[in-house]
């Protein structure tokens, strides 16, 4: 992948707050700034393989636990819109390594070890099982743990989530989306210095992320075949990195998995249409076994 074309994929591929374009504008082509996240009723840190991660619970014991993983760059304050409507449910947000508050270490990033920070968070608050909603980075780790962890995912929501590297989009997105990219990108680093326990470490964190988008994901179609949670895999009506061949085939490659494509809204999906949002991942999270 040419490093331009590696840049704009770095900064988008993630979903998070960002300033919304201006009023004309087409939904899709806009990152609405989401709103303040509600009160935890708990918060605090783990360590696990060398880096401090944070994590929030909301609506402790109210119903089958969900975790929420963000994308790359951004944090568990991405959730703002979506952690009130999950009343019905025990939610536990983190940040991922090197991401938000948390901290890293030494080691590259890889989505194996994020993947078992999850586990580590899960081990440590006790949660035997939990549902995954990850968005973009956060759906792949999504994967990850229902291939390699079976027995702790109860279902899985992966929206925007690409299953190896060659997943981008075989025709030039739209122009509205041209400077979608770079305001991401400054929105994520303000956000960085703000929360980071080493603010200064932005350009590093691009870097690494950049490291591991050129050489990760690569699941093969036999691993997302033994994935026995009952599955979405959803994407937005105008995505504009994956291709939508991708998409669907990433759908099909795991039983049972339900596409689902919602309407005038890309990568950012879930905080250009937060109810539509909402509702995919309820009818998943809320319907009978």
């Amino acid at each position: 992948m040419a490093f331009g074309k590696l840049l704009l994929m770095i900064g988008a591929l993630a979903i998070a707050p960002c300033a919304a374009a201006s009023g004309s504008a087409p939904l899709w082509a806009t990152f609405p700034e989401a709103p303040p996240m509600p009160a935890a009723d708990g918060s605090g840190f783990i360590t696990h393989d060398g880096a401090r991660l944070y994590y929030a619970v909301f609506h402790r014991g109210a119903g089958r636990p969900v975790v929420l993983l963000h994308g790359g760059m951004g944090s568990s304050d991405s959730w703002s819109f979506e952690v009130p409507r999950l009343a019905g449910h025990e939610v536990v947000v983190m940040d991922s390594r090197g991401q938000g508050r948390s901290s890293r270490s030494e080691a590259p990033l890889t989505y194996e070890l994020m993947a078992s920070d999850v586990v580590a968070l899960m081990d440590a608050l006790h949660l035997r099982r939990a549902s995954i909603v990850g968005a973009s980075d956060g759906g792949i780790i999504g994967l990850l743990l229902a291939i390699e962890h079976p027995e702790r995912v109860d279902r899985l929501f992966a929206w925007g989530a690409n299953f190896n590297t060659h997943a981008q989009r075989l025709s030039p997105p739209d122009p509205a989306l041209k400077s979608v990219g770079a305001a991401y990108v400054a929105r994520m680093a303000e956000d960085y210095r703000r929360r980071s326990p080493t603010p200064e470490g932005f350009a590093d964190l691009r870097t690494s992320l950049g490291r591991l988008y050129a050489t990760e994901p690569n699941l093969t179609p036999a691993e997302l075949g033994r994935i026995k949670a009952p599955t979405v895999i959803a994407d937005g009506e105008y995505e504009q990195f994956i291709d939508p061949s991708h998409t669907r085939l990433l759908a099909r490659l795991i039983p049972g998995a339900i596409l689902v494509i919602l309407p005038n809204v890309s990568h950012g999906g879930p905080q250009q249409d937060p109810a539509g949002f909402h509702a995919a991942v309820a009818a998943l999270l809320d319907r009978s076994p």
